[in-house]
Parts: C-alpha cells; sequence; structure tokens
C-alpha cells in the first residue's frame, strides 16, 4: 500500500512505473491546461500543479498528518510525520492503534516505504481544542552528551506529554524519556542537535496561557534537564488582566545566532517576538514580569484578525533593488505566516507578512504575500483556505531563495524570496483528493453541509530539494520536486 504513486489520473501500482512517468507527466500537463477555474471543487480527483511535480506518494494509513521532519540516517532518508488524533488499522501489525508518529523511507522518494507507526495519546473529549495524536516531530543525532551514533525522536504525546525515541533503528524505535505527563497542552517544538537545548511549547497547569515555553537541557536524552519556563508577561501564574496569545513554536538559530523568533496567536491577536537566546537560557528564571521581558529584543503586536504560526527568519540577504548601494544592501527578515483556521472562508482571511528586521529593535512590515481567491473560487471547494506554515529546513538549496507554504485547500505554493521586498509565486501543487480524502464542513443541525476537500497542512524540504506535503484531510503524503523555470531558481545540484 505504501509503494503506491499517484498520477494526474488517480492511484496506480509503483511496478513498473518509472516506464511510463514521462507519459503521466505528459498526460497530466493537458489535462490540468484543459481544466476550467474552480477545477478543484467537490468530487475533482485531478491535480493541479505549475512547475512543481509529484515524484512519489504515500496514503500514510489515511491518517491526519501535521508535521514532517525529515532526516538523513547514514545512507538513507527517513520521514518522521506526525499526526492529528483519531485511530485506523496498521497494516503493518493488522490491529487498530491511535494517530502518532509515522515513520517512512523516503531513500528512494518515488518510492517511499513505510518502517513503523508509533500510537500517540487517545483523544479525550473533555480536553481543549485539538486532543490526542503526536502532532510534533523533530529529529537529532550527534548530542553532546549522548552516543553520537544515535538518532533520538523528540515527539508531542498529545496534550499531556513530551517523550524522547531511540530511532537509530528506525524500523524499531524504542522510548527512551517522557517530559510532563500532567501538560494542559503541547505542539510544536524546537530542539537545537548541536547544543541539545529544546523549546517545548507545553501547557504548565499553573501559568494562565495554555501553551507557553519550557526550555530544557536534553543533551541526554535519558536525563533530562529543566532550565525555566517562559511566556510573554501576562501568560504567568498570578499575573492579573488580559492573557496573551498562546505561543506556537520558536525557531532557533543556536548558540551562533543568538536568537529565538517566537509566533504567537495563530489565528487572532498574533504577536512576533524576538529573544536573545542566552539572556533566556542563562538570565533570571523567576517569571516576573521584569524577567520574562529581559530576553526580549523586540515585539510585534499584531491586529485582532491577524495571527502568527510559524516565524521563519531569512538572514543575510542581499536585496537585488539595493545592489548599488553602499549601505544597507544586506538585510535581515521573518516571514511571518498565519493560520486559517475556519472552513469555506468564514472568518478572517491568514497570509505570509513580510518583516524586515535588519534593526531588531524595530520590526517592520515590508510585504504581504498570499494565494488570490478569485480566480479559482477557493473559498467554495471546501475546507480552509489561507496560509498555515513555511518549510523550517534551511538547506542551502531553497534558504534565502525559495520559500514553501502549505495553503490547505489551495495545496503547496512556492514563492521566490530573493527580494522580500516583492515575493512572487513562481510554483505551486494542489493534490487530487482521493478515496482517503475526508469531507469538512460547514454549519450545525439542518444548515450543515460538508465538502470532501484537499487540506495540505505542512511542508517541508530535504537537502536532495525534495518537497514534502502532507495532508490535514487524511489524503496522505505528497513527495515533490521543483520543475520548469522554478527550478531554475534554486541552488539545486
Amino acid at each position: 500500500m505504501n509503494s503506491e504513486f499517484r498520477t494526474i489520473s488517480g492511484l496506480i501500482p509503483a511496478t513498473g512505473l518509472r516506464a511510463f512517468c514521462s507519459l503521466a507527466i505528459a498526460v497530466g500537463t493537458l489535462l490540468v491546461a484543459a481544466m476550467p477555474s474552480g477545477s478543484q471543487a467537490q468530487g475533482q480527483k485531478q491535480a493541479e500543479q505549475k512547475d512543481m511535480k509529484l515524484v512519489g506518494y504515500s496514503d500514510l494509513q489515511g491518517r491526519s498528518a501535521y508535521q514532517p521532519t525529515i532526516e538523513k540516517q547514514g545512507d538513507r532518508y527517513i520521514a518522521y510525520i506526525g499526526h492529528h488524533a483519531g485511530t485506523v488499522v496498521n497494516p503493518l501489525t493488522g490491529k487498530e492503534e491511535v494517530n502518532g508518529t509515522s515513520i517512512l523511507d523516503v531513500t528512494d522518494p518515488g518510492h517511499p516505504k513505510y518502517l513503523a507507526h508509533l500510537p500517540g495519546e487517545p483523544a479525550n473529549p473533555q480536553s481543549r481544542g485539538e486532543s490526542g495524536g503526536a502532532q510534533m516531530a523533530r529529529v537529532c543525532t550527534g548530542l553532546p552528551h549522548a552516543d553520537k551514533s544515535k538518532f533520538f525522536l523528540l515527539r508531542s504525546y498529545g496534550n499531556s506529554a513530551h517523550e524522547i525515541w531511540d530511532v537509530t533503528d528506525p524500523s524499531n524505535p524504542t522510548r527512551i524519556t517522557v517530559i510532563g505527563g500532567n501538560l494542559r497542552d503541547t505542539h510544536k517544538s524546537w530542539w537545537e542537535c548541536d547544543t541539545g537545548i529544546a523549546y517545548l511549547v507545553s501547557g504548565v497547569p499553573d501559568w494562565r496561557a495554555v501553551r507557553m515555553m519550557q526550555v530544557y537541557d536534553l543533551s541526554d536524552p535519558a536525563h533530562p534537564v529543566f532550565i525555566r519556563n517562559f511566556g510573554l508577561p501576562g501568560q504567568q501564574p498570578g499575573a492579573t488582566g488580559a492573557t496573551p496569545s498562546d505561543l506556537h513554536g520558536a525557531i532557533s538559530t543556536g548558540p551562533k545566532g543568538n536568537r529565538l523568533y517566537l509566533a504567537y496567536g495563530t489565528t487572532r491577536n498574533g504577536v512576533l517576538q524576538i529573544v536573545d537566546r542566552d539572556k533566556l537560557i542563562n538570565g533570571p528564571k523567576e517569571p516576573t514580569d521584569e524577567n520574562l521581558k529581559y530576553p526580549q529584543i523586540s515585539r510585534v503586536d499584531l491586529p485582532p484578525d491577524v495571527g502568527a504560526h510559524t516565524a521563519f527568519p531569512i538572514l543575510g540577504v542581499t536585496v537585488p533593488e539595493y545592489a548599488n548601494f553602499k549601505v544597507g544592501k544586506v538585510r535581515d527578515f521573518i516571514a511571518l505566516t498565519a493560520e486559517t483556521t475556519d472552513n469555506e472562508c468564514q472568518q478572517p482571511r491568514q497570509m505570509v507578512r513580510f518583516f524586515d528586521i535588519t534593526t531588531e529593535a524595530i520590526p517592520v512590515g515590508v510585504a504581504t504575500w498570499t494565494v488570490h481567491e478569485g480566480a479559482e473560487d477557493f473559498c467554495s471547494h471546501g475546507g480552509r483556505f489561507g496560509t498555515h506554515s513555511s518549510n523550517e529546513n534551511m538547506t542551502p538549496i531553497y534558504y534565502k531563495r525559495v520559500l514553501f507554504i502549505a495553503h490547505f485547500n489551495a495545496g503547496v505554493r512556492a514563492i521566490d524570496v530573493r527580494d522580500p521586498f516583492s515575493p512572487k509565486e513562481i510554483a505551486y501543487f494542489i493534490p487530487p483528493i482521493t478515496d482517503k480524502t475526508d469531507k469538512r464542513c460547514v454549519g450545525t443541525g439542518a444548515d450543515q453541509h460538508c465538502k470532501v476537500a484537499i487540506q495540505t497542512n505542512n511542508v517541508e524540504v530535504d537537502d536532495r530539494g525534495y518537497i514534502y506535503a502532507v495532508d490535514r484531510a487524511n489524503t496522505g503524503l505528497d513527495i515533490l520536486e521543483l520543475s520548469g523555470e522554478a527550478r531554475s531558481i534554486a541552488n539545486l545540484p
């Protein structure tokens, strides 16, 4: 089942496929060219694409997927994919398993091979939001106080805990450590492999924010060392007044860059925060307003209808328009992506916003990017339409050149970011729905209506240049690559 390859016309076995690839791509191009506006509407089973083509596919056992992480382990490439809550049969074991973490060998991207599935936490109907599953996945090797030959997976365990697994043999993972166990929520953490410092998104029960940050030293995965709790002033125990938006995730540049970029409030009341890493780790840790402000370099509070999901730093950009200027031609930016959470455009639109942070204390918004709804009438296709997240791998193939955005029913979009003052879309891929694609509904009772819709949820890249897009609506994993003019912008070998 995992050796399937999806073509424009549907699903066919991988056996003998390579002989037909050229024909399939040619036929697909003709089909896409012939599609009318709104071709991705209810029931449509054909892909749409521009300068991005399908290489391989896995249905991920029909599990709703969140975060893909790709790790080179020896001469193999292994994909670790976190899942939202749910329960389906794992064909490897023949048993029903709660959605957790899927592990696939993607060394041959045209033939991804399922290696293992690690069940997650069962959903709790009394929990807030999306309980259960194991959405987040990070992988490290070479940790300072661990066996340098071993690979370790850090993942969330539903809303209640974080776990570390030894995945040196990705077909036979073993659990090493549980962190937490009584948390209220978790989400997208960050792990520095060179230092072992981890920035865990957690929900410590006595904090006012359901998601805040816990900093741990995980350089020895068997013996986690707690460093501190952190959040925005007003989120800590005992604070009064309005509680600022929950943390969604952080990206660290490690000790060399000495910065963390944090995004709070995925879909509304967003906050962008730049933090001094050294001050965060070594500064005063008692969670007073003063101590929580101490590591902060800058903070941008966004309007009520603007969220902040992923704060991706794009640093050291030589801006083409400034090439002849003696001062200021090299600049730093953040691509801040917000999350759309409603179906069929029932709430404010979310998009990507670019900030110039060359002067870190005073970030300046310089550009926005979005998919234009009108040409395709995406709001009528079903499910969410709007941005969710960007890739987070900084491989030189794409970094400062191309940024990939998961755009729900508009698929994967590739943006030329060589000039962040003027980002431009250069490629896209909207997968076809399959027999596993789930419906998305609007309204309740007699007023409810539902549509089957693609929901491209997250996207990542590897150091070979392959693009991995996973689907929230159970459609699976698409492995893609750039083609045509878009490919020339990347720094591919």
